[in-house]
């Protein structure tokens, strides 16, 4: 009885240990099946991806992971070992996106689905709608002024996201501009939105202090400085006096701007109107966005900028006019 007893005891245990193992072997299958085939993002635009010659599936993996493609460079591996097309990838720059599954990034670079060759257009930070109509009338991409005749009703200024792209020749404005709308949308963040509700700030806010100073400054923590200093100005009701906003106005960039300069009649000149203006005056690029969504806070009300670059502070008018004299006269 004993016995009996005994052998009951171990079929009970060998049944728990394979129902675990079945258990088990689901669960990694549904793990593994997750990690193959759920993309990083459910939504996220294209970018260009560039695999060199003689590149290993450990590099590649390791580099689709840096460019935030994949979740995992080991899942990557594994798949294409999985696959047996470890001998399999093929070098060459590919449109690949963050929504896409392991599964399908690895197809693509099995097949060499290389993105066709097309137009390469560099759009600089700052640069203003009119610039950008120039930019891709140079590439032959559309007729001249007619990017700025297609915004008279989508009021693009500040948001056509300033990045290297390749562009088809066959390819629509509406086409282009949807691509780099759609890049702008990728570059703001989560964390970035949540950042700016929670200032309770708008995304238009935001984009038209970047705009502004995006032309003002170039360093990323002058960015910031003069970013805390026109919110200083928002503040307590004072002027932002940009020079950018003059330049926007006159479409011209100069050194200095005259005292006549600063008082041409128009919503977005900063001299005569308290406030942000309507719109953004450029398309900021990303060090210039997060400068407007983290400023430092600091007790400067002015700034001006030497020949040579140097960004200089100055807390009272009186302090700004000597740095002008000492500076720029």
């Amino acid at each position: 009885m004993k016995i009996n007893n005994k052998k009951k005891f171990v079929y009970f245990v060998l049944s728990v240990i394979l129902v675990f193992l079945i258990l088990c072997s689901v669960a990694g299958y549904f793990f593994i099946r997750y990690q193959f085939t759920i993309p990083l993002k459910t939504q996220a635009a294209e970018q260009i991806f560039v695999i060199e010659k003689g590149r290993g599936v450990k590099e590649i993996a390791a580099d689709l992971e840096e460019a935030e493609l994949i979740r995992s460079s080991t899942v990557f591996e594994y798949y294409v070992w999985y696959k047996r097309w470890t001998a399999r990838l093929q070098a060459g720059e590919y449109y690949l996106s963050p929504s896409s599954s392991v599964a399908q990034i690895a197809q693509k670079i099995v097949k060499g689905e290389i993105m066709p060759r097309g137009i390469k257009v560099t759009i600089p930070e700052g640069f203003a709608l009119k610039r950008i109509d120039e930019r891709l009338f140079q590439a032959g991409l559309i007729k001249q002024g007619e990017l700025i005749k297609f915004n008279s009703s989508s009021n693009l200024e500040g948001y056509l996201f300033p990045d290297t792209y390749i562009f088809n020749k066959d390819m629509s404005l509406e086409d282009i501009t949807n691509k780099m709308l759609d890049n702008f949308d990728n570059k703001l963040s989560e964390e970035l939105r949540a950042e700016i509700e929670r200032q309770d700030k708008t995304i238009a806010q935001i984009i038209i202090m970047a705009s502004i100073i995006e032309k003002e400054v170039a360093a990323y923590q002058d960015l910031r400085m003069v970013s805390g200093v026109f919110w200083g100005r928002l503040d307590i009701n004072y002027p932002l006096e940009s020079c950018a906003t003059i330049a926007y106005i006159l479409g011209i960039d100069k050194w200095r701007y005259s005292i006549v300069d600063t008082k041409v009649d128009s919503p977005y000149n900063t001299y005569q109107n308290k406030g942000l203006p309507p719109g953004p005056i450029s398309n900021p690029g990303l060090l210039a966005i997060k400068a407007a969504i983290y400023p430092i806070e600091t007790d400067y009300k002015f700034f001006l900028s030497k020949p040579d670059g140097e960004t200089v502070f100055s807390r009272t008018f009186e302090e700004h006019l000597e740095n002008r004299a000492k500076y720029l006269d």
